[in-house]
């Protein structure tokens, strides 16, 4: 099932549009150590795998207009996140059964193929698309290379869905355990409470359901993007759940992303307990988390995020968005809590350690950096760092909170975003042309923000007192597009 003209008719548009990529290329955003789309717009990760030794990243993208648009899969393919290949948009919405935009989904590896299962989405004109004017069809596509694919094939329609859902059904996640295949969804119930779909399949074709996850009480009226996987002994539960109501500390953000502890058997008893953000920055939603060939769990997440009312200045150049570094995830000494650091292939970025400026105040400032990675062990005391003159990263012994905060107009409308915090001790920085990621305590606590500095000032200027300061200024990825 393929319409090969209007495959075509969309290849032959997307070629035109990347004629823009050198363009894109000299953003003075452009970014170094991110993954950005060649032109245009990019959002969820999906499809994340590894298959004989090469990763595959298959991305949301709308490559004609920078604000969104019409949704494709966008593909790079990686041997150790530092050398990338962008090879095209293999997967286009060119079937009355993802006619309004491939949503996304998840790769399964299994005997030498890439098995891709996917949200084909449908509206209708002038409906409200909740409880009707919407289908989210799930369809199966196969690929050996991720770059060429088969025919697309119809696996489940709303019809084949629980009858206590709405229309919102998407996201598919599969995985394989000893003789069956599991498939989780994202779904909004009629009474406005998010769930997770369960699914079971003996051929990963024909799927039957199986029941559903969800919490006693309503947390969010829709739980995106959802991942069940391991961690040592346990076995948690990544959302990005709609709908929690803000608090000082906590669900700062339009939408969320986090995940459950699951206490018991997801296929029986259980219980979800704990949940936890994946993120406290500005920038971060639908997470994809992912199994690599050493046994590795590693989460990509979309440095960017729905209906936010602050802006990004990479639309007036054509492009918008990124998403973050590969983060390995592992589990705290006590079972409790997920860490985050960047894989360990980045380490290989690191040129030679940068030494301070002794500056007459008694600060440390490093001056004229672009992009670098740094480390602060021993911080015993209140912290204050300052980037760019106006991205703030400050926390308080006294009252226990870190916060991320903008003076000035990098930001763009992003304001602060904190957490409490009993302790510091230590901090990981990863700072980009125009985005930061900062991990806390051995990644227990972790900050994403896109920021946009003004005049072109790129000092850093840190305040700690008996801080062991190990400061890299990075070497870029290596990027190279099909069409140049």
């Amino acid at each position: 099932m393929n319409d090969q003209n209007k495959t075509a008719e969309y290849q032959a548009k997307i070629k035109e549009a990347e004629k823009n990529i050198s363009s894109v290329q000299q953003s003075p955003y452009a970014l170094k150590l991110h993954m950005m789309p060649p032109v245009g717009w990019l959002n969820d990760p999906n499809g994340l795998c590894q298959k004989d030794g090469i990763y595959h990243i298959f991305f949301q993208y709308s490559p004609f207009d920078a604000r969104g648009g019409e949704k494709f899969w966008g593909h790079m393919q990686t041997p150790d996140f530092i050398h990338y290949e962008y090879t095209g948009a293999p997967l286009a919405p060119d079937l009355p059964i993802d006619r309004n935009g491939v949503y996304s989904g998840s790769a399964l590896v299994e005997d030498g193929i890439i098995k891709l299962y996917y949200t084909g989405n449908v509206k209708e004109k002038g409906s409200e698309g909740i409880m009707e004017g919407r289908d989210a069809n799930t369809i199966y596509v196969e690929t050996k290379d991720g770059i060429n694919m088969s025919s697309k094939k119809l696996l489940m329609t709303n019809e084949d869905y629980p009858d206590f859902v709405t229309r919102h059904v998407r996201d598919p996640k599969i995985w394989k355990e000893d003789d069956t295949y599991y498939m989780v969804q994202g779904a909004w119930s009629k009474d406005y409470k998010g769930h997770v779909l369960i699914f079971t399949s003996k051929n990963g074709i024909n799927w039957n359901y199986s029941h559903a996850l969800t919490t006693a009480e309503t947390f969010g009226y829709m739980w995106e993007c959802p991942t069940i996987f391991p961690l040592a002994d346990s076995h948690f539960l990544s959302i990005s759940p709609q709908g929690l109501a803000h608090e000082e500390f906590r669900y700062q953000n339009i939408y969320q992303a986090g995940y459950f502890q699951i206490d018991g058997d997801f296929k029986g008893k259980y219980e979800l307990n704990n949940f936890q953000e994946w993120d406290m920055g500005f920038d971060f939603y639908a997470p994809q988390i992912f199994e690599d060939e050493k046994g590795r769990q590693i989460l990509i997440g979309w440095m960017g995020i729905p209906d936010a009312d602050y802006s990004n200045p990479t639309i007036e150049d054509s492009w918008q968005h990124t998403l973050t570094l590969p983060r390995e995830l592992t589990l705290s000494a006590d079972g409790k809590q997920i860490l985050q650091r960047p894989v360990s292939e980045l380490e290989k970025l690191r040129k030679e350690q940068i030494l301070p400026d002794e500056h007459p105040s008694g600060e440390i400032i490093y001056k004229d950096l672009s992009i670098y990675e740094l480390l602060l062990n021993n911080v015993s005391s209140s912290l204050s760092i300052t980037i760019a003159k106006d991205l703030h990263l400050d926390w308080n012994e006294e009252t226990g909170v870190f916060s991320l905060s903008f003076t000035g107009k990098a930001g763009y409308g992003r304001t602060e975003r904190k957490t409490k915090l009993e302790k510091l001790e230590d901090l990981q920085m990863f700072v980009d042309t125009s985005a930061i990621e900062v991990y806390l305590n051995k990644g227990a606590v972790v900050f994403a923000s896109r920021f946009y500095p003004m005049e072109n000032n790129h000092d850093l200027l840190i305040q700690c007192n008996d801080c062991i300061r190990k400061l890299w200024e990075l070497s870029p990825i290596k990027t190279t597009y099909h069409n140049q």
